[in-house]
């Protein structure tokens, strides 16, 4: 089941109330177990180890009622069951769509450093795109490690992972993105907010046309829709719009760009990386196409190499260090047992404007 919740897709100005404070470290009565199971099916809990761990000794009518209230409840078996003399690991999970990007390779590094510093260790899994599918089973490989904590990217989460994290209550952050209704904690930005922005500031040069090329992941798209609907809103030309798979890399831009001057197109171009926004760069000056009298192009995430290339790369900027350590606090503060006075922290960004746009 890979259900959004469709309270995920947020903008800061509509959040509403704040969810019920949750303890930062895990209580046995809190967490599900598998005799909360037993007793939901009306079995017991020998019957449900059985369906977990040997399905072929159980008929499958007692297979299909437990399996049902193993995903209702949100249960995940504990693969540390009477193994550790404590109740914490030191263990924090982390789960990020791919390291291909600067903007999560750098994120979580800088997480882990922070949490290293309070003597916790990360576990780090890989969901690839589309996000939603491979996480709900990471969740639950991890969850079943008994993790103290969870970092996750992103809001848009199958409803069978978001019963997973409730169940298990320990301190889960958001990030990269914000919520109206969080799990528990996001630190983010309003990927509309951006659009909405690089639009505005694209249409004040009055280009011939404009295009968006964005990558098919989730919040990559809320930016390109968000840019296309502000400049046909201000009364621009209806953007030409290409959507390439994710992770995102130079050959794409370079591609994408060749395909629409081959069409004759001329005028401003919104990506969702910076990859993509080099290959259209590069591809530009290939042709002998002038950035960004012909081509203008602003990237996304403003990596390293934005400031260094030929002409300078034009992108959105988002504090990546902040994002981490302020989701590292967070996770901290409540595993050391205090309350967050901010929940919901949106870290903002800039358009920085160099020379292609």
């Amino acid at each position: 089941m890979n259900d959004h919740d469709p309270s995920d897709t947020s903008d800061p100005a509509e959040f509403g109330p704040e969810p019920r404070p949750r303890r930062g470290a895990r209580v046995g009565s809190g967490r599900v177990t598998l005799s909360d199971v037993a007793k939901r099916v009306g079995v017991s809990a020998m019957t449900v180890s059985r369906v977990i761990n040997q399905p072929d000794t159980v008929s499958p009518e007692v297979r299909e009622k437990v399996r049902a209230a193993v995903d209702e409840l949100g249960y995940v078996p504990d693969l540390l069951a009477g193994g550790l003399a404590s109740s914490k690991t030191k263990l924090v999970a982390a789960i990020v769509p791919t390291l291909a990007h600067m903007m999560f390779a750098s994120t979580v590094q800088f997480a882990a450093d922070r949490l290293a510093a309070e003597g916790y260790q990360v576990l780090l899994g890989l969901s690839g795109y589309p996000e939603t599918v491979r996480e709900e089973e990471l969740v639950r490989a991890v969850l079943a490690r008994r993790p103290d904590a969870l970092y996750l990217t992103g809001t848009f989460h199958s409803a069978a992972t978001r019963r997973q994290l409730r169940a298990a209550r320990i301190p889960v952050v958001e990030t990269w993105d914000l919520s109206r209704k969080p799990i528990d904690m996001a630190v983010g930005f309003s990927h509309r907010a951006v659009g909405e922005a690089v639009g505005r500031h694209l249409l004040a040069a009055r280009y011939p046309a404009y295009a968006s090329v964005s990558a098919g992941d989730e919040r990559a798209l809320m930016r390109a829709d968000a840019f296309v609907e502000t400049v046909v809103r201000a009364g621009g030309p209806t953007p030409i719009r290409r959507v390439t798979p994710a992770p995102t890399n130079v050959q794409m831009g370079r591609e994408t760009l060749a395909e629409l001057a081959d069409g004759g197109f001329r005028g401003a171009i919104f990506c969702s990386s910076d990859a993509l926004a080099l290959g259209i760069v590069t591809e530009a000056r290939e042709r002998g196409l002038r950035v960004p009298e012909d081509v203008a192009v602003i990237g996304f995430g403003d990596f390293d190499y934005a400031a260094h290339t030929s002409p300078r790369l034009s992108s959105v900027m988002v504090d990546r260090r902040r994002v981490a350590d302020t989701a590292a606090d967070m996770l901290l503060a409540r595993l050391a047992g205090r309350e967050v006075a901010e929940k919901v922290v949106d870290v903002g960004f800039e358009i920085v404007e160099r020379e292609t746009g």
